[in-house]
C-alpha cells in the first residue's frame, strides 16, 4: 500500500530557507545536510511501474487470502484511488495491460464490496476515456457485461452511476462498443435510468442517449418506440436545470430526424410538446438576470426545438431573451487606439483625409540637429503641443 505519511513539508520549507539566496554564495553544504535532503527527497519519490506491478499483484490475489493477511476493502479502495491516478498518464493507462492489470481491474467489477465495484468502475472510466486502444481491450476482456450488470441492477445507486459514466467513457467514438450496447439493450437501461429517482442517473442517462441519437440517427426508431419522448417531455419542466437541459437536448435530436416524418416533429405528441415549450418559456421570461444567464443553454435548446416543429423562431427572440445582451459581443477594445501599430492607423484614414494631412504636414525635425533660430519658438511650441497630447491620451 501506499505510505499514508506525506512529504516532510516542514522540514524541506525549513532546510531550503535556511540554504536560500541570502545565504552567502561561497557557502557549501555540509555533507550532513546534503545526506538529509538527498534522503527526504528520495523517500518521496515513486517508481511508477513498479507501484503499478505492486498493484496488479494484489488484485491478482484472492480476496480470501487478503483478508487473510490483513488487507480491508478500505485499503484496496485506497489501492484504486492510487491505480487511478497513475493511468490518467496515457503512457500509464497503455501500460496496465501489459502488466497484467485489467483483467483483475474488471473482476473488481463484481467485487462484494459496493465501493470497490463503484472505485473499480472509477478506475475504467480514466482508463478508457479518449482511448481508442484500451477501449478496444475492455471490449476484447467482455468489460462491458459487468458494467451493464452493475449498472441496470446493482442494489447501490452510486454504483450504477459509477457504472454508467465507464460505459459512456467506452463506447464514446467508439463505433463496436456502441454496437455492443445496442445489442445488449442498452437503451432499455437507458430508459430505466432516465425514469429513476436519481438526477444523477437521469442526467447521465439523457445526455447519453443524446449523444447517441446524434452520432446514428437511426437509433431514433428505437427510441421512439420504447417510449422515450414521453419520458423526456415530463422531465424537461424537471426542477434540476441540468435535467431540463438533457431532456430537451434528446428531444431535438428526435425533432430533428427527418426519416420519421418530412415535417421533422414528433407526431402525436407533438402538441404535448408545443405546450411544454411554451411553460419553458413563461417560466424563462420570469427569470432574475442571475439564472437567465445560468439558463443560457436552455433558452438556446428550447429556441431551437422550437423552429424545427414549427418553422419558425420562439418568442424568445422577440422578448429579447434568447441572447442576452453582451453575450454575442466581442470584450471591449480599450487600450488599441492608443498604442496602435502607426501604418495600420495610415491604413484606416480615409483617402481624402490622407491628402490632406499631406498637404498641411510640416517640414520634419531634423534628428540630432539644433533648430534654427528663426524657427526656436515655433518649434518650442509644437513640442510642447506634442506633450500636452501624449499626456492627455495617457490619462486617458
Amino acid at each position: 500500500m501506499a505510505a499514508k505519511d506525506g512529504p516532510n513539508w516542514k522540514g524541506l520549507l525549513k532546510w531550503s530557507l535556511a540554504h536560500s539566496d541570502e545565504t552567502p554564495p561561497s557557502r557549501n553544504l555540509g555533507e550532513e545536510d546534503r545526506k538529509w535532503f538527498m534522503e527526504a527527497m528520495q523517500a518521496q519519490s515513486i517508481d511508477v511501474n513498479k507501484r503499478m506491478k505492486d498493484i496488479t499483484l494484489v488484485m491478482q490475489t484472492s480476496e480470501q487470502v487478503l483478508e487473510a493477511q490483513g488487507i480491508t476493502s478500505a485499503n484496496i479502495e485506497d489501492m484504486l484511488d492510487e491505480l487511478q491516478e497513475h493511468v490518467e498518464s496515457i503512457d500509464m493507462a497503455n501500460n496496465l495491460h501489459s502488466i497484467g492489470g485489467l483483467v483483475p481491474l474488471l473482476g473488481y467489477l463484481k467485487n462484494s464490496h459496493a465501493n470497490i465495484r463503484a472505485k473499480a468502475a472509477e478506475v475504467v472510466a480514466t482508463l478508457v476515456q479518449n482511448n481508442p486502444r484500451n477501449q478496444q481491450l475492455v471490449i476484447e476482456a467482455n468489460g462491458l457485461e459487468p458494467l451493464l450488470s452493475n449498472f441496470t441492477s446493482d442494489p447501490d445507486v452510486s454504483v450504477r452511476i459509477k457504472a454508467l459514466g465507464a460505459i459512456s467513457s467506452l463506447i464514446r467514438h467508439n463505433k463496436p462498443g456502441v454496437a455492443a450496447f445496442c445489442l445488449a439493450n442498452g437503451y432499455v437501461a437507458l430508459r430505466d435510468a432516465s425514469s429513476s429517482e436519481s438526477l444523477t442517473l437521469q442526467r447521465k442517462g439523457l445526455n447519453l442517449i443524446q449523444y447517441l441519437l446524434h452520432e446514428n440517427h437511426s437509433d431514433c426508431n428505437v427510441v421512439r418506440e420504447l417510449g422515450f419522448p414521453r419520458i423526456m417531455m415530463h422531465l424537461a419542466s424537471s426542477e434540476d436545470a441540468e435535467v431540463r437541459e438533457a431532456a430537451l437536448g434528446g428531444l431535438l435530436e428526435l425533432a430533428r430526424d427527418r426519416t420519421y416524418e418530412s415535417s421533422g416533429s414528433l407526431g402525436e405528441e407533438d402538441e404535448k410538446l408545443k405546450q411544454i415549450l411554451q411553460e419553458r418559456i413563461k417560466d424563462i421570461s420570469l427569470m432574475s438576470p442571475e439564472d437567465l444567464e445560468a439558463a443560457r443553454e436552455e433558452r438556446q435548446l428550447v429556441d431551437s426545438l422550437w423552429n424545427v416543429c414549427h418553422k419558425e423562431p420562439s418568442s424568445l427572440r422577440e422578448k429579447g431573451l434568447l441572447i442576452l445582451p453582451g453575450e454575442d459581443a466581442p470584450a471591449p477594445d480599450v487600450a488599441s487606439k492608443h498604442f496602435e501599430p502607426p501604418l495600420r492607423a495610415w491604413a484606416a484614414i480615409p483617402a481624402t483625409d490622407k491628402n490632406a494631412s499631406t498637404e498641411k504636414k510640416e517640414t520634419p525635425l531634423s534628428i540630432g540637429l539644433d533648430p534654427p533660430a528663426e524657427n526656436a519658438d515655433v518649434q518650442s511650441s509644437l513640442s510642447a503641443d506634442a506633450d500636452a497630447s501624449e499626456q492627455k491620451n495617457f490619462n486617458i
